[in-house]
């Protein structure tokens, strides 16, 4: 065979093989390619899907939350408490579902019901434990350990919520740990916060009782 007759029947031999290599893919391969195209389209629809629904129930659940928060701000804890109650039952897994557990928190603690609140700070902070509200929720679980005399925890969460707000606030809470470790009877401890207090924070509101309250510290004991 010529040279010249060889390169006319090249190309027609190459598509030729082309044809055949796809074909012979499509057949081996076609169904299971087929398969995962229709199973990413499966998983796009269903992660929409899913999202719209939490949405619905996000929006849902915020609506509800609303009438918690409005209760509470009106004085009406039982109510207020209830409703957040309900919100956390049906839309628990939503953001707002999840912001009730604090509403409900906030409605134990003026209740006085100091365990109900640690019970609902912690389930909210198990599920939310980042950001600013969820330092104002260890403040309130803070303030509800305090209450509830658990007096080590309170100091724990007060030191470890100085420099999260502002400066007033972290005198606050060196104020507030020495009065828990004070009350555990851990003097030497109350001592070094109320020290703190005034050596960083002696520009705030709380300097002057810290400087009182650090001198009857370290008073010598009477006889």
């Amino acid at each position: 065979m010529s040279e010249e007759h060889r390169k006319g029947h090249a190309p027609e031999d190459s598509g030729a093989l082309v044809v055949e290599t796809v074909t012979s893919f499509w057949d081996r391969f076609g169904r299971v390619v087929l398969g995962v195209v229709v199973a990413v389209i499966a998983l796009g629809a269903i992660a929409y899907f899913t999202m719209q629904a939490n949405t619905r129930k996000n929006n849902a659940a915020a609506e509800k939350l609303a009438e918690a928060n409005a209760l509470f701000w009106n004085g009406d804890y039982d109510r207020s408490q209830t409703v957040a109650a309900d919100v956390v039952k049906l839309y628990g897994d939503t953001p707002n579902g999840n912001d009730a557990r604090r509403v409900a928190g906030d409605a134990f603690y003026w209740k006085g019901k100091w365990k109900e609140a640690i019970t609902q700070y912690k389930a909210y902070l198990g599920k939310q434990g980042t950001g600013i509200v969820a330092q104002s929720v260890r403040r309130s679980l803070a303030y509800s350990y305090e209450s509830d005399q658990q007096f080590a925890e309170a100091a724990k969460l007060y030191d470890g919520l100085v420099g999260v707000f502002e400066r007033e606030s972290s005198g606050e809470m060196l104020a507030a740990s020495a009065r828990c470790l004070e009350a555990a009877n851990n003097k030497p401890e109350a001592a070094k916060r109320l020290q703190r207090l005034l050596d960083e924070f002696g520009d705030t509101s709380y300097a002057n009782r810290a400087r009182v309250k650090l001198a009857e510290l370290q008073a010598p004991a009477a006889n």
